[in-house]
Formats: C-alpha cells, structure tokens, sequence
C-alpha cells in the first residue's frame, strides 16, 4: 500500500534519515524500532509530509506523494497520531475527536465513525464532555489515537504510543491497537519498547542513525542475537 524508496530527510543541515527503505502492505501492521535519535519520528513526519526529503521517493497506491502537503496526505486516508499527545486540552474530549474527522471523506461519515471510536474506547465516551487537559495520560493516549480514527484511516501510523504510561495503560493501549488492527487498519507502529511492540506488528524494521540496519518477521527479530541484546535484554 505505502512504500519508501530510498528515503533521506534533514532538519537544516543535521541528516535526520539516510536511504530509508520499508513498506506497508494493505491491513499489515508494521513496526519501526530502535532507540532515540535513530530516525523513526523523522521517518513518520516525512510521510505526513511535516518534513521535506532530500532524497527518494514515498508512493501510496502506486502515486508518488513525496511533495504533498500535509493536508492532502490526511486526505487520502494516512492518520497520524504524533509523540506526546498533542491533545487540545482546553476542548472537551468529543471536540478533539471531531476535530479528527476535517477531511471531507470523513466528515461525511463523522457520526458513524464517533459511534465506532466510542464503542472501542468506552471512556472517552463518559468522558465525552470533559475537557482533554484534565484526563489522565492513558486516557490522553486513548484520545489521541481516537481522533486519528476519526479520519478513517487506511494507514494509522502511531508514534510511541506507550511513552510515559504506567504499564497496566500500556497493556490496555496496545491491546486496543491490537483490537484496530483486527479491523482492517494498517498499522505502522513507532515504538522504543521492542517487546511489546513485536508481540503486536507482524514485521519490523530496525532503525540506526538514521539507517535501515535490518528488517524481518516479528518472530525471527525476536530471536535475532543482535536485536535482543541490544533491546529486549537477553
């Protein structure tokens, strides 16, 4: 469904990722690790179109949608649900959510698809009226993830979700993504916590320096002597 060819992207003149090359296949759910500063968040940002390449090429469907803007990329049904939140905390939780759906294919079903978010998030659907600010991280994490369904994704690309959660919000955080995988939705998962995030995607890719250092099914990263001493401790 979406590929990176070759991709390189800078902040300035720091390289951020060199010669990056992955793909996500249609309802594949994919993950992107290794440690911070390796080039993950920059690889996701360059696919939104948050970050310009200096190099290669992303296609989606088959059309090149390196020089998109933002905008139009959330238009062909690529949600991204950014590190930290980034929640409105002075709206109410319905009025984040709604925010999500400003792409007119999701307006259009805004309804539908606030009944769907609810039915898989049921607190933030007794939270619906509360404002975003005063929710605990979880329920943030929740929400955030929520308003990126709201756009009726085809790719729902998440970065970090389990970042700063106690670990009982980290099992229910990934047990739902786990839950909008089984949907249908494709997933490419941004994630430090390598365990949990290859007991969730089906492949990986492991990031150095900005580089494509190796690439396999959850099961052979799992039992690679270099990706378990370097990330899972054994």
């Amino acid at each position: 469904m979406i590929t990176l060819d070759g991709v390189s992207a800078a902040y300035g003149t720091v390289p951020a990722v060199d010669g990056v090359t992955i793909a996500v296949g249609e309802g594949e759910a994919v993950g992107l690790l290794g440690a911070n500063g390796a080039g993950k968040s920059t690889t996701l940002r360059a696919i939104s179109g948050l970050v310009r390449l200096t190099a290669g090429k992303i296609t989606f469907d088959g059309a090149d949608i390196a020089a998109l803007p933002p905008y139009r990329v959330a238009e062909l049904g690529i949600a991204h649900v950014p590190e930290g939140r980034q929640v409105f905390p002075e709206l109410t939780v319905q009025e984040n959510l709604e925010i999500g759906a400003y792409v007119p294919r999701a307006k259009a079903e805004r309804s539908r698809t606030l009944a769907t978010v609810y039915a898989i998030f049921p607190i933030l659907a007794e939270r619906r009226r509360q404002r975003a600010g005063t929710m605990s991280g979880g329920e943030q994490q929740m929400l955030a993830v929520g308003r990126g369904l709201m756009l009726k994704p085809r790719l729902l690309m998440l970065d970090e979700p389990s970042l700063g959660l106690a670990p009982v919000m980290c099992d229910v955080t990934f047990a739902k993504i786990q839950e909008i995988h089984r949907m249908g939705t494709a997933i490419l998962l941004v994630e430090q916590n390598v365990s949990r995030a290859l007991a969730l995607v089906q492949r990986a890719y492991v990031l150095e320096s900005g580089k494509v250092i190796m690439h396999g099914t959850s099961a052979e990263l799992a039992n690679n002597k270099q990706v378990q001493a370097a990330y899972l401790g054994i």
